[in-house]
């Protein structure tokens, strides 16, 4: 598994790379002292409410040293040139150390727009590969030692909950469009971002939604199995993984998790089915120690791993908890590093697609509409292709538009900063359609989104048709 290690840490670098460029340039709009939740605010608000050095465990983030936007540039900025450095395979123990601890920092100061699973997976993948990784300055094919089988374990052990518990909340969660596997029927076009592909995916008759379903469910909850099986149970799991991911992929923008989903699957791989997929021939064995973990250390990183890990299973499964009072002490320790995790995507399947229309107004009668980036707007827009990218703002307008008002506090502070002009927030959308000069008025307006059928994409050329369901906010225009 040398060369299996050496293309999963090369992953891990650019999935690395990918979200710290991605949040680089949001991240002062959404946390920066001008953006939607200052870090700086929630920080003192921590401090507030957890006095003494009790609030740096239970938000373990750099920033309690440097609340400022040039610490949030920097660390951003840090962790891009680190995955360079890992892709470069130089000194792959501290680099990934330190990649983790900046991922978590920027998490802690994240708040709600750093909340997603994707980002606990990778908090997990990247400690994880701490201890695949070996203990040299740097990786190579050669006068090493392949990775330890306890390293190799925990990631497949991660992959296996991952794929598994993504299926089993789906049933779990009792939703009828699961269980009568309908749920495909509505999903492409009620998703957070979906692509133009989707669009089309969705114009096919039922049966093939229902198979679909039926076929996931079979990856999901069967699959995984095989990742504890022989070397060719485990080529069949590899397989069906990454086909699975490339599907979601292509009809849905989830930011890296796909390409970190397939990392871990690039695991169950070998050097010799590796080489087999790169039609090269391979070099003759070479048997060292060089750099491996000492068997204590993993040992007792897998036994902390494990016991946290199983204290997730069982919740996710709904069991009676069986573990004494030290084992669920030790799970509650580990919480706050987000690095031991349950998953599991659309446990219930949402069947009406409403979107939050923002729009300004300098007389309170012409109304003109923000348009985000990514997200359903002008019925017109054709679904995009932005992953790996996450465009945090246009994800949260998802979920802001399934609840209310009132329980999006971030959403009214957004609105705050564009009645201010906030460059940083105003940023973080398509365009502003009021340059230099703040709109007087602001208000949110509820719609229905669907997919338009082949007779409307075909006569007029839109994608989407809407239907208005009033003011999103209570009847409250912000001015």
């Amino acid at each position: 598994m040398i060369l299996v290690r050496r293309l999963f840490l090369r992953l891990v670098a650019s999935i690395y790379l990918v979200s710290f460029l991605s949040l680089g340039v949001q991240v002062e709009g959404l946390v920066g002292s001008r953006g939607i939740l200052p870090v700086a605010d929630y920080l003192e608000w921590v401090e507030l409410q957890v006095p003494g050095v009790r609030r740096f465990f239970l938000l373990p983030t750099l920033f309690w040293l440097d609340r400022s936007d040039g610490a949030l540039v920097i660390a951003c900025a840090a962790g891009a040139l680190l995955a360079v450095v890992l892709f470069l395979e130089w000194a792959p123990v501290p680099v990934l150390a330190a990649l983790w601890a900046l991922s978590l920092s920027l998490a802690c100061a994240g708040q709600v727009f750093l909340g997603y699973q994707w980002d606990y997976l990778l908090l997990e993948v990247g400690l994880l590969a701490v201890f695949l990784a070996p203990l040299s300055l740097r990786v190579r094919s050669v006068g090493q030692s392949p990775p330890s089988p306890i390293a190799v374990w925990l990631l497949r052990w991660l992959l296996f909950r991952l794929m598994f518990g993504s299926g089993w909340v789906k049933l779990a969660s009792g939703d009828p469009t699961w269980r009568n596997l309908t749920a495909l029927r509505v999903h492409y076009e009620t998703q957070p971002l979906p692509t133009w592909v989707g669009f089309w995916v969705h114009q096919l008759p039922g049966w093939f939604h229902t198979a679909s379903a039926a076929l996931m469910f079979g990856v999901e909850l069967v699959v995984p199995f095989l990742i504890f099986g022989p070397r060719r149970l485990r080529l069949v799991a590899c397989t069906a993984f990454m086909a699975l991911q490339a599907l979601i992929a292509l009809t849905g923008n989830y930011g890296f998790f796909n390409l970190l989903a397939a990392a871990l699957a690039v695991l169950l791989l070998d050097d010799e089915a590796l080489l087999h997929v790169l039609r090269r021939q391979p070099g003759p064995p070479e048997l060292s120690v060089a750099g491996r973990w000492p068997r204590p250390v993993l040992a007792a990183a897998a036994g902390v791993i494990g016991l946290v890990s199983a204290v997730e299973v069982t919740s996710m499964l709904g069991l009676p908890s069986p573990w004494p009072r030290p084992v669920t002490a030790l799970h509650d320790a580990a919480a706050p590093f987000r690095s031991v995790n349950s998953y599991g995507l659309f446990a219930v399947m949402t069947t009406s697609r409403p979107e939050i229309v923002v729009e300004g107004s300098h007389d309170g009668v012409t109304w003109t509409p923000y348009e985000f980036r990514w997200k359903p707007g002008d019925v017109a827009g054709r679904p995009r292709f932005v992953a790996p990218h996450q465009p945090r703002l246009d994800w949260q307008m998802w979920f802001a538009a399934l609840g209310s008002c009132e329980r999006n506090d971030w959403f009214v502070s957004f609105l705050a900063r564009l009645r201010e002009g906030s460059p940083p927030a105003v940023k973080l959308l398509a365009r502003d359609p009021f340059p230099g000069r703040p709109p007087a008025h602001l208000r949110a307006m509820l719609y229905d989104y669907r997919f338009a059928d082949l007779e409307a994409r075909r006569g007029s050329g839109v994608w989407w048709v809407r239907t208005s369901k009033g003011p999103y906010c209570s009847d409250l225009v912000f001015d």
